[in-house]
């Protein structure tokens, strides 16, 4: 009976021990059965390679000649990075917009603690467009697509045709002196409006007879003259047939060169706007006696 007993609880033992003995489905320790997952956790992330968006222009915006073009840089803008070359870079021809735009690059070239933008220049003859807003990627949690807004800049011509428009509207607050001049079949009148005695405009009105007639605004720096806008009629009272408007810079360039006709916006040959300041040169010696001022 005591053999009995003992072969039974025997049996008992080995059985519990075969209920706590690991499955072999089983791990024995926390994470043991998880050596892909430990190493898809220590595998570096995949770095970007490249940035993309779109680019489009802030309206109104004036039409786009054929020759204009689009330069688009990935650049980092740190301190350290001054002067560097852009990460990637792309040059071609503007087309149309709003249009999308990809730049990939070497991403073992990319260093993380630095701040990338990318930047968009577009330039049409004279005339430059630029970004108002950054437009960072890549690192310091910012996203790899952008929307990108080009505003159009004034022209150098258009900056003095504005800064003309300025003192022509101030003129009524300056000091002015009149006069005149007749010869053979040419009637001339003047005002000279000057500013802490200096002449800052000229308005010459000129009757040609059957000729015709001219209207014609100088605007000088330092007695030097900046802007000529002048009105050409067949007479006094009657509508301009075409307006002739010339600026230089303050390096003497010739920068504003517009030849009016109707609607018709033409540009202004070199040998007209050449006379025009050859005209604000004589009148302004005319109107000061010789003084300029």
């Amino acid at each position: 009976m005591r053999k009995m007993v003992l072969s039974l609880m025997s049996v008992a033992t080995v059985a519990l021990a075969g209920c706590n003995s690991p499955s072999p489905s089983q791990p024995t320790e926390a994470g043991a059965s998880a050596p892909a997952s430990a190493a898809t956790a220590a595998a570096p992330a995949t770095l970007a390679n490249e940035v993309s968006g779109t680019i489009s222009l802030r309206d109104p915006a004036p039409q786009l000649s054929p020759s204009a073009t689009l330069v688009v840089n990935l650049v980092d803008v740190s301190a350290t990075a001054s002067g560097s070359a852009p990460l990637a870079s792309k040059t071609a021809p503007a087309g149309s917009f709003p249009q999308s735009f990809e730049l990939k690059f070497d991403p073992a070239q990319e260093k993380p603690a630095d701040l990338y933008v990318v930047q968009v220049t577009l330039t049409d003859g004279d005339r430059h467009y630029v970004m108002p807003i950054q437009a960072p990627v890549l690192t310091q949690g910012h996203k790899n697509v952008v929307s990108i807004q080009l505003l159009a800049e004034q022209t150098p011509g258009e900056k003095v045709l504005a800064a003309f428009n300025d003192v022509q509207k101030q003129i009524g607050g300056m000091k002015v002196s009149n006069g005149t001049k007749l010869d053979a079949n040419i009637s001339r009148g003047w005002q000279v409006f000057r500013q802490a005695g200096e002449v800052k405009f000229i308005r010459e009105l000129v009757d040609y007879g059957d000729k015709g007639f001219t209207s014609t605004d100088y605007a000088y720096k330092n007695g030097n003259p900046w802007a000529v806008v002048q009105q050409t009629k067949p007479n006094h009272d009657a509508k301009p047939t075409s307006v002739d408007s010339a600026g230089w810079d303050d390096s003497g360039t010739l920068v504003l060169k517009q030849h009016l006709v109707g609607s018709n916006m033409q540009v202004l040959d070199d040998s007209t706007a050449a006379n025009l300041h050859k005209q604000a040169v004589s009148i302004l010696n005319l109107a000061t006696g010789g003084k300029n001022k």
